[in-house]
């Protein structure tokens, strides 16, 4: 919404009324009975003889006479308007004629006088017309009739000048802009014109308000003109050498310096590639060349050595076969290639946790209270609860230039104003849009806003006329096709309001077009769709804006428009209805709407969010059971079903995670940290996925230490199930917590209150599992060994099985998914062939991901952010669609005193001695640039408007005891900027101009246009006007990508203007706030995800003893941040601050996929390590490819089936939500992050382990028993048959 001027159809009347006065001045020849001689000295028409009728002007006499000297008081007044060139010879008009050819004149140069060329063309063109001694060699009279005088009088005639001139003067006239508009001078003086037959056209046509005869122009080389010869005095150029003629840049494009050349930024390209999608591609292609190199020479050296060994084979009779050989040497081995050393870290960690494990289960209740009373008093914090919905405040740090720019703005110049908008559009129809434009639609359109404007507000009972933007003091702005009928239908002819708006679409500026503000109204921002045709008439949308002025945030007179605005939305919801009864269709969008539709939103995706969050509880809940209740043990004896069940335990461990949760929003919130919605919605999701997990893992541990030391105490198992698992979940937590707390350090408040809430969610939530869950696990077991039910412990269940031997529930009753990795999966990956297939796999998702790392796009869509059917995505859509005209930009000058001299040349830019680089003059030529700068039109410059109403020859601008400021003065006014007021006069004159209105005798006031474009304090003695801005206008912005281009444009352009005139200038427009975010985002997400992980290498590597480890799983968790991040870029999901934390959670999650893996790799379990098929055992140093194939029987099992399948079915729901927000940045990302991180963990990780993962070292869990021992030492044929793995592996 562009802000809203003073008045400019005053100077566009008097333009009009010029040309028909100037023509009754001059008129032009005769045909050959009243021009019968075309010769040097003789006139063709002379003096004024009577008017056509008793309203129009006075129209010259034929007259072929000889021309005449006049005398010295004639003489005198024609230099005087003409110049010195007249001060000698004839001349064919007389005193009236030069009376009225000055008075007019005079009149045409508060439009032109700002480019001296233009003015001294036109100027010129009149005086010869109508005073040239030669006047009957290119004027012909052609057609008289009688006057009401009874004299003969010119109606019409023929005038011949040279093409050169016609062409000089345009072109110097074509680009002048008329200052207060910032219109150009062409549409007052030549009816916009685009060449210069038009504009001599426009000049010499009849008109009401313009030529009162016909003046023809026509072209020399077009007829016989015989004894004629076409006018050609040189023209003046624009850009002219001589400084007395030369106009501004403003106004000459040809006078401007040129600026830098703009360096286009991220351009590499190969061909339609990116540099860097380039460059991983022909690496991979490299890698795939290399590979394929190496298997071929394997294969043939295999080949080779087969063929050799045949043959030796023949000489050795006896000798064992190479199988058998193999064989012995693998379980040999085997034996040799364990794990035997300890890493003082990890027991040291062991030993802790052994120990927390069990002082929590021996003294559960102590342990549970104490838990619940931290987390109760941690949650006191709620009572400073508070949401941040403002965007602002979301998304922008309160340090950042955005913001203090905008503070800066808002409390100088004013909040910027509330617009509310409508968009009436004929698009209802099959066969496509079509013209909106009819006399009943106007008629309907007229009463709908006599509507807003009569109805009153419900709560204050205030009308449009109490709320809106009322420059002039006589009318609200309202911007819509009614302002060119007056805002009255009576005015609306059916037969002829169809020629009445072409012509106010033509000439806007005309005063029967003017709406009561007296602004002129832009077709391109009340009609759309008509630039289909080019025909106005053909518009396929109406375009109304209601101007409401803004008050501070808060203030009870934003209260009062709010509620005004309130009413509107519900008038406007009833007129949809109506304009579906019509065909029609209409959208719109008031300054509540926004905020309104946003939390319509957040309470639609609360229920969603809800239901996944259920379905993740009751999966949990039911899936922590699955070791011990079993099909089979459920079949053997149905009472176990009551006792095994876990659901009790699921349902205490969500509950500690909701706990964390209340915990971490208590602390936060009581150190003033208020809560986003991001974090209302996903910390619960991110903190579950956490926390389930490392629940599945603890009670999976634990039943497999109840099958190993069924004899030991509760408090000695639960212990050591502690003591294994205890430091991988430090492992896991420790890096969530550290690579969270990282995202609190950066400015964006979105995503600083998202880590401080995360990180101590996650903390909270690990301390409550390694000691109020273990307190509960302990319970829990005492519970099924004195065979209670599971929910209703009190009653007993005398014939379940008590679950204290592992012959009940043994891995002859492993659950299925237990059983498929141990047999089937985990063998069948860690093949040679199938790892090497993976590897190749994996690093082509990996390089797909960085090629498609430069086409994720920037910005949120607002559009997104609403639900699908809200009324805001047709207005979002109609408004790319149908409006033509981009939001105002002001570039704001402080800390500049503009009352000296060289401050002022700093800025302006119609005088001669303005910059070359001025702050103006540099908007102008940025302005014809606009594909780079998006920057469009002219620059409101306060101080060239300001200068030019002390021009005294616009007399009726200033005036101070009665006479025009400047007249007389010497120095006198000139362009030269020199004799100019400075100091303490400039501050005189200023304040004066700022309370000067805008109307037809002068159309320079300040009042209207600038009266809040500066910033004056005039008890000052350093610097009166600390700030003011400067108005221009963007282009057309479609896209989030345009969005972020103006700002960063805007941005140089302030930049540069800054550095090249040493002021302090910075660029505003409403939407920079928003968009901020984007000029650091994408070097704020390498920062982040870079120190995240550099975090997780560090920490990984130092708790799990091995670099080599620490970097895989480092790696790993890369690998999955960016297949997400090419995922993004192949759905669709830009990057912004959303998008960023979930990028965050990655993180986060992708190291709690890969920790536990890791772990059981470099800490395996002999227990599990014995049990490893032969064929993997020893095959690389160190028994890589058994210990990752320990890992994944250890835990692969609890990381698929706590974390993948529980994230799975919670992100699968939020597939029905309503909000698009939620469906693009958390159900999309989210779902590539599942699978992603599951396939890399489960995958990828191992594979990768086996080949270049660290060396093992011993758990201490696996030592000190009988048990553990013979698990260890026990070769094959001892092991019950069915866990003997098949040598078919």
């Amino acid at each position: 919404m562009t802000r809203v001027w003073g008045s400019i159809w005053p100077p566009f009347v008097a333009s009009l009324l010029l040309l028909g006065w100037l023509f009754e001045v001059a008129a032009g020849s005769s045909d050959s009975t009243w021009t019968a001689k075309h010769e040097a000295g003789r006139c063709a028409l002379k003096g004024q003889c009577g008017k056509k009728s008793f309203f129009g002007g006075q129209l010259p006499c034929p007259d072929n006479s000889a021309a005449e000297v006049p005398n010295e008081d004639t003489r005198n007044k024609l230099v005087a308007i003409c110049g010195d060139k007249w001060a000698k010879g004839a001349i064919c008009c007389d005193d009236d004629q030069i009376d009225s050819l000055s008075t007019n004149l005079k009149r045409a140069e508060s439009i032109i006088s700002s480019c001296p060329a233009c003015k001294e063309n036109f100027f010129n063109l009149f005086c010869t017309f109508t005073c040239s001694p030669d006047q009957s060699l290119f004027v012909n009279v052609t057609d008289t009739q009688e006057a009401n005088t009874g004299k003969l009088i010119v109606t019409e005639l023929d005038t011949l000048w040279s093409d050169d001139y016609g062409k000089g003067f345009y072109n110097s006239c074509k680009d002048v802009k008329f200052g207060v508009t910032g219109g150009k001078a062409m549409d007052f003086i030549g009816g916009g014109a685009k060449n210069y037959t038009k504009f001599l056209k426009f000049l010499g046509d009849t008109k009401p308000f313009g030529s009162p005869f016909q003046i023809n122009f026509p072209r020399p080389s077009s007829g016989d003109f015989t004894n004629m010869t076409a006018a050609n005095p040189a023209a003046k150029a624009c850009n002219d050498t001589d400084e007395a003629y030369r106009c501004a840049c403003v106004d000459c494009p040809a006078s401007c310096p040129e600026l830098p050349t703009i360096a286009e930024r991220g351009a590499c390209h190969v061909g339609a590639l990116p540099c860097l999608s380039f460059a991983v591609i022909i690496v991979y292609g490299a890698f795939l060349l290399l590979l394929v190199a190496a298997v071929s020479g394997h294969i043939a050296y295999q080949k080779h050595s087969k063929r050799k060994s045949e043959r030796l084979q023949l000489l050795q009779d006896a000798a064992l076969s190479e199988d058998e050989d193999e064989g012995d040497d693998v379980r040999h081995a085997g034996m040799l290639e364990k794990p035997q050393g300890q890493y003082w870290i990890n027991s040291y960690c062991d030993a802790a946790f052994k120990k927390l494990g069990f002082v929590c289960a021996r003294f559960p209740w102590i342990t549970i209270s104490v838990s619940v009373v931290v987390v109760a008093v941690l949650s006191i914090g709620w009572v400073n609860f508070a949401v941040e919905t403002d965007p602002v405040r979301l998304w922008v740090s309160p340090s950042s230039e955005a913001a203090t720019e905008k503070q800066f703005f808002d409390s100088n110049f004013g909040p910027f104003y509330r617009a509310e908008q409508a968009f009436l559009v004929n698009d209802t129809h099959s066969s496509g849009p079509g013209p909106v434009l009819s006399y009943d639609t106007l008629a309907w359109w007229f009463d709908l806003e006599n509507r807003v404007q009569r109805f009153r507000s419900m709560k204050e009972g205030v009308s449009l006329e109490s709320v809106c933007f009322n420059p002039t003091g006589k009318a609200c702005v309202v911007q819509s096709i009614t302002g060119y009928f007056g805002g009255s239908f009576a005015n609306v002819d059916p037969d002829t309001w169809r020629e009445e708006l072409r012509h106010c679409t033509e000439q806007p500026g005309s005063q029967e077009c003017l709406p009561g503000f007296q602004q002129p109204l832009s077709k391109d921002i009340i009609l759309g769709g008509w630039e289909r045709t080019d025909d106005i008439l053909d518009a396929e949308a109406l375009i109304t804006t209601w101007v409401v002025n803004n008050h501070p945030q808060g203030s009870e007179k934003e209260a009062v428009a709010m509620d005004w605005e309130e009413m509107l939305k519900n008038l406007l919801q009833d007129a949809q209805r109506e304009a579906k009864h019509r065909g029609l269709r209409l959208s719109f969008s008031t300054e509540i709407s926004l905020e309104q539709e946003l939390n319509k939103s957040t309470n639609t995706d609360a229920k969603i969010v809800v239901v996944s969050y259920i379905i993740m509880f009751l999966y949990a809940s039911l899936a922590l059971g699955s070791t011990t209740l079993t099909v089979n043990s459920i079949l053997h004896n149905p009472a176990n079903a009551m006792v095994q069940s876990k659901f009790t335990l699921g349902v205490i461990g969500i509950l500690i995670v909701l706990m964390s949760v209340s915990a971490s929003v208590g602390l936060f919130s009581a150190c003033g940290i208020k809560v986003t919605l991001i974090i209302a919605e996903v910390i619960p999701f991110l903190v579950l996925a956490v926390g389930v997990d490392n629940i599945f893992l603890i009670v999976h541990e634990f039943e497999r230490v109840n099958l190993s030391h069924p004899d030991e105490s509760v408090e000695t198992r639960v212990s050591k199930a502690l003591g294994r698992m205890g430091p991988s979940i430090l492992l896991s937590a420790s890096t969530e917590t550290v690579a969270f707390a990282l995202g609190a350090a950066v400015g964006m408040p979105a995503v600083k209150n998202f880590a401080a809430y995360a990180a101590g969610a996650v903390l909270v939530n690990a301390l409550l599992q390694v000691t109020m869950f273990v307190a509960v696990l302990s319970l829990n077991q005492r519970r099924v060994e004195s065979r209670r039910a599971d929910c209703f412990p009190c009653v007993r269940v005398g014939r379940a099985d008590t679950g204290r031997h592992g012959a009940e529930y043994g891995y002859e009753e492993e659950g299925g998914l237990q059983r498929f990795i141990r047999k089937v999966y985990a063998p069948a990956l860690l093949a040679r062939k199938v790892k090497i297939a993976i590897v190749v796999v994996f690093l082509g998702i990996f390089t797909a991901g960085l090629a498609l790392l430069p086409t994720v796009p920037l910005g949120l869509d607002q559009r997104q952010a609403f639900p699908r059917d809200s009324y805001l995505i047709s207005y979002f859509n109609d408004l790319d669609e149908y409006f033509n005209t981009g939001p105002p930009v002001y570039f704001v000058v402080k800390d500049s005193d503009v009352s000296e001299r060289i401050h002022q040349q700093e800025l302006c830019a119609r005088y001669s001695t303005c910059h070359s680089f001025s702050l103006t003059n540099v908007l102008e030529q940025e302005s014809k640039r606009s594909d780079v700068s998006y920057i469009t039109g002219s620059t409101a410059s306060w101080i060239d408007d300001f200068f030019t109403w002390l021009n005294p020859t616009n007399e009726e601008c200033c005036q101070e005891h009665g006479k025009t400021c400047f007249a007389g003065r010497d120095p006198p006014w000139n362009v030269t900027l020199y004799g100019m007021p400075t100091d303490g006069e400039f501050l005189h004159y200023l304040s004066k101009w700022l309370s000067s209105p805008t109307n037809e005798a002068c159309p320079f006031g300040g009042a209207a246009p600038y009266s809040n474009a500066l910033v004056i304090h005039p008890s000052s003695t350093t610097n009166p006007v600390p700030a003011s801005h400067f108005r221009t206008s963007h282009t057309p912005l479609r896209s989030q990508s345009d969005f972020i281009s103006a700002y960063a444009s805007a941005r140089r352009i302030a930049s540069d203007v800054s550095e090249s005139q040493n002021i302090t200038v910075f660029p505003y427009s409403k939407f920079y706030i928003f968009f901020d975010q984007y000029a650091s985002i994408v070097s704020l997400a390498g920062t982040l995800l870079g120190s995240a992980v550099f975090i997780i290498f560090f920490l990984t590597s130092l708790l799990l003893g091995s670099l080599a480890t620490g970097l895989v799983v480092t790696v790993t968790v890369i690998m999955i941040v960016v297949a997400v991040l090419g995922s993004m870029a192949l759905v669709h999901v830009s990057l912004n601050a959303i998008s960023l934390v979930n990028l965050v959670i990655c993180v986060g999650i992708g190291v709690e996929f890969c920790a536990h893996i890791a772990r059981a790799f470099q800490f395996p379990s002999n227990a599990v390590l014995a049990k490893a098929p032969h064929h993997l055992v020893g095959r690389m140093a160190r028994g890589k490819d058994a210990r990752a194939w320990a890992s994944l029987v250890n835990v692969g099992g609890s990381v698929f089936s706590g974390i993948t399948v529980t994230k799975f079915l919670g992100v699968a729901v939020l597939a029905w939500t309503r909000s698009k927000i939620f469906e693009v940045y958390y159900f999309r990302v989210w779902l590539a992050l599942v699978v992603w991180a599951a396939a890399h963990a489960l995958v990828f990780l191992p594979v990768a382990l086996s080949f270049v993962g660290g060396e093992g070292y011993i758990d201490p869990e696996s030592e000190g028993s009988l048990e553990d021992d013979l698990n260890a030492r026990r070769y094959r044929s001892l092991l019950p048959d069915e866990d003997v793995d098949s040598d078919d592996y």
